[in-house]
């Protein structure tokens, strides 16, 4: 009796193809009514928000992996996220600010020294908490590679350590997940303070100004990050959807659901654990980098716990255990709330009190995770699934 024959990636993963073609088709929109390229029907500043959107999405495919495939409820992504802002934002600041005070510095009539030119950038960027010296941290800020390398390395390395630390202990379920949190309250409450290296709550600013690029207008810029975060998103989707195909797979699901009967079987469950953390921790540094210099800030506030809980809701409301289910949560949320909070949703007067969106859309978003949570255990993914599978 022969085998049938071996069914392609592609084949064994349709929703891949139905993906990647529907973020093309949003990208060549996105492209044709720009204002740097296209008619202008949409601004700059919405096509940064479809791009920090886009990196949003790329966290929640991550935190999909890891709680929807492999169990693994984790409440600290969003500092890996962070960690990866924090990276491409010390360059960035550094090189704007060494492009400003080397000319003027030029200018004088004896040169400055190598020694001078440090203490000139540092007071710039620590002046505002009362330093000029740069912290031991800072030491690859003047180069973009190295920096780029810390964008992958610090995130993987810290997940690394973490995971290693709490599956070889057997942690699990709810302990885990206050493990996590606990972790990025720790790191949050550290940056806060002005001797943390990181310019305290003020944080890194600036980070729209792309250095090299002072005359290249935000629109151009805009739409640069708007395709590298599309084509992250695209890469990313089709890596976890590899990971997650095949034999691995199988084995992380099975983690999932009864991971005690995965170790009976002979398989070494924290390895796939340590495996699947450290990878989403790495793609989640990746997005940050990417989100951050459209949003031109970061600070201690974006690692705060609650960033990665509202990451967690994302994915529910999307329907975790699904790809598209947590894109489609990340893109639905955001969206919905630059519209609440940015002023577009119109207030709602009932005569005795003015129901204000920008104070109420979190309670909106509360009680949105409350009814998916008792109605719609799947999510809006599992919603999309009933009605293309439903019967004529």
């Amino acid at each position: 009796m022969s085998t049938p024959p071996r069914q392609s990636f592609i084949a064994q993963n349709p929703s891949v193809l139905y993906f990647l073609a529907a973020l093309g088709l949003f990208t060549l929109g996105v492209t044709l009514l720009s204002e740097a390229t296209g008619v202008g029907v949409i601004s700059t500043s919405f096509v940064k928000t479809l791009g920090k959107t886009l990196c949003l999405c790329l966290i929640a495919i991550a935190m999909d992996v890891v709680w929807g495939y492999c169990g693994i409820l984790s409440l600290g992504h969003f500092a890996f996220f962070g960690i990866g802002g924090y990276a491409i934002g010390m360059w960035l600041m550094y090189a704007r600010t060494q492009a400003i005070v080397v000319p003027s510095l030029m200018e004088r009539a004896i040169p400055p020294t190598p020694d001078e030119i440090s203490d000139a950038i540092g007071n710039q960027i620590f002046g505002v908490v009362g330093s000029s010296e740069f912290p031991l941290i800072w030491a690859f800020a003047d180069s973009l590679f190295l920096q780029l390398a810390m964008v992958v390395l610090v995130p993987g390395l810290l997940a690394l350590v973490f995971g290693w630390l709490a599956f070889r202990s057997r942690v699990t379920g709810v302990y885990l997940s206050i493990l996590t949190q606990a972790m990025t309250l720790a790191l949050s409450l550290y940056l806060f303070q002005n001797d943390s290296g990181l310019r305290g709550n003020n944080g890194l600013s600036g980070l729209q100004n792309i250095p090299g690029f002072e005359d290249t207008s935000q629109a151009v810029i805009s739409i640069v990050f708007f395709y590298a975060s599309a084509l992250a998103l695209a890469m990313g989707y089709l890596f976890f959807a590899w990971v997650i195909s095949g034999k691995m797979g199988s084995v992380v699901k099975g983690i999932r659901d009864n991971e005690a009967r995965v170790r009976f079987l002979g398989y070494h469950v924290e390895s796939y654990k340590l495996f699947i953390f450290t990878i989403t921790a790495v793609v989640s540094g990746i997005a940050g980098a990417l989100y951050y210099p459209q949003a031109g800030i970061i600070n201690p506030g974006e690692i705060a716990p609650i960033a990665s809980i509202y990451l967690a809701v994302w994915v529910a409301i999307g329907g975790r255990g699904r790809l598209y289910g947590a894109v489609i949560g990340a893109a639905f949320v955001s969206l919905l709330s630059s519209w609440f909070t940015g002023g577009g949703a119109p207030d709602i007067p009932l005569g005795f009190y003015t129901i204000q969106w920008t104070d109420w859309w979190l309670v909106l978003l509360g009680f949105s995770f409350v009814a998916v949570t008792l109605f719609f255990p799947k999510g809006i993914g599992g919603l999309f699934d009933y009605l293309v599978r439903k019967p004529s």
